[in-house]
């Protein structure tokens, strides 16, 4: 065990999900969200075969027990990639980024309702108060008086975006409880390995329905996102191996600070004070949650998965 390395790679992964979502806020006003997710999916599997390879563990990716286990997870992960990529291209970075962290409390309530988890008063009340914090956020959102001078139709792409960045809150929620589910029986390995070519796949089938033939540096920027997509996974996935997830978990929430930054550098962006409080106020729900499931002993500590 090693935690210093572990909060250094949970660091890591937090940076290079932030700049992958950078990518794809900078495609999404140009490429349809089912031609990003396919670059997303595809070109992650190379890094990870990569190390899957240097470690001879290639035939454990392969190797299922459950295959419409994978698939059931896969409908989830399919649809929280396509609404998370929906919402950053009409969304500020650093709006989506936030409201993604509602994930975990979603999961809470998924906890309860499916897996029949007892959840206790302090654990609900981090939700209630998380998800008044999404209301804080999305304020702005919603309020009519603030689109008087803007155009109808980004007035509309705004809610619609903050819809999807809810919904793909929810789908990857759904896909967590389906992931503790398969971890029963399947590697880690198998478990990313399918979700990336499912994805893919998802991907592949909006073709017929028009993409958009890329520059050689919006080609770039497409294989980027899947390379860093696949290298955040790496390294969040290693962060694992030298310290408990309740110690590395709080750690993903610099994904906020990394997205503020890259969002005002490289996009222009400048988060509202109502988006700022409202991201607080979810962080502190979300981190009362990890504190809570670190003092009652479980094991296993639930982040939102990376899009």
């Amino acid at each position: 065990m090693n935690p210093y390395k572990a909060i250094l790679f949970t660091l890591i992964s937090s940076m290079l999900f932030a700049s992958m979502s950078s990518l794809v806020r900078f495609l999404g006003e140009t490429f349809p969200v089912g031609q990003m997710v396919f670059f997303r999916a595809s070109f992650a599997v190379i890094p990870v075969l990569l190390l899957l390879a240097f470690r001879k563990e290639v035939s454990q990716a392969l190797r299922t027990r459950r295959p419409f286990g994978h698939v059931g997870r896969g409908f989830f992960a399919v649809g929280g990639m396509f609404l998370n990529f929906a919402s950053l291209a009409r969304l500020p970075i650093i709006d989506a980024t936030a409201i993604s962290f509602t994930s975990p409390l979603i999961t809470v309530v998924f906890s309860a309702v499916f897996l029949k988890e007892k959840v206790r008063l302090y654990r609900w009340s981090a939700v209630v108060i998380g998800f008044v914090g999404v209301v804080v956020m999305l304020w702005q959102q919603f309020d009519l008086s603030r689109y008087a001078n803007m155009a109808t139709v980004t007035a509309t792409a705004t809610a619609v975006g903050a819809i999807c960045g809810l919904l793909a809150a929810t789908f990857n929620a759904g896909a967590v409880i389906q992931t503790r589910r398969l971890t029963d029986s399947e590697t880690t390995s198998s478990i990313v390995f399918y979700f990336s070519i499912i994805c893919a796949l998802a991907g592949l089938a909006t073709l017929p329905f028009g993409w958009v033939a890329p520059t050689p540096i919006q080609l770039t920027a497409l294989i980027a996102t899947g390379l860093i997509g696949g290298l955040s996974h790496i390294f969040l996935t290693e962060s694992y191996r030298h310290a408990p997830q309740s110690v590395v978990a709080p750690f993903n929430y610099s994904t906020m600070i990394w997205a503020v930054i890259f969002g005002y550098v490289f996009l222009g962006e400048v988060p509202t004070t109502l988006v700022l409080t409202g991201a607080a106020i979810v962080a502190a729900a979300g981190l009362f949650v990890v504190y809570r499931e670190r003092q009652l002993g479980k094991r296993q500590i639930d982040v939102p998965p990376a899009p």
